[in-house]
């Protein structure tokens, strides 16, 4: 009766998704890709970072996801290492 949870985003799911857009486009290609690839999986505290990554701003995120910098948040420092590298942090120690 109900559709696959990957046939149809939830509202949240398009929520994040406009807010994947960035004003780089490098961004929105990261923030995109991890959306789409990790983001239903992930346990509930990893999505409730991501939402929060995205209220950061974009040069801040950019540095963050080029590795020029590391966000002194823990969570953030997280979440940034699973979006860059989705098979590392999804295996690190929580």
């Amino acid at each position: 009766m109900s559709a696959a949870p990957s046939d149809q985003p939830s509202d949240e799911q398009r929520r994040l998704r406009w807010r994947c857009r960035r004003g780089m486009r490098e961004l929105d290609v990261l923030l995109t890709a991890y959306l789409d690839a990790c983001y239903e999986q992930a346990p509930a505290k990893t999505q409730q970072d991501f939402a929060y990554l995205l209220e950061q701003e974009d040069d801040q995120l950019w540095d963050w996801l080029l590795g020029r910098s590391v966000p002194e948040e823990p969570r953030l420092a997280a979440i940034v290492a699973e979006v860059v590298d989705p098979e590392r942090g999804a295996s690190a120690p929580a």
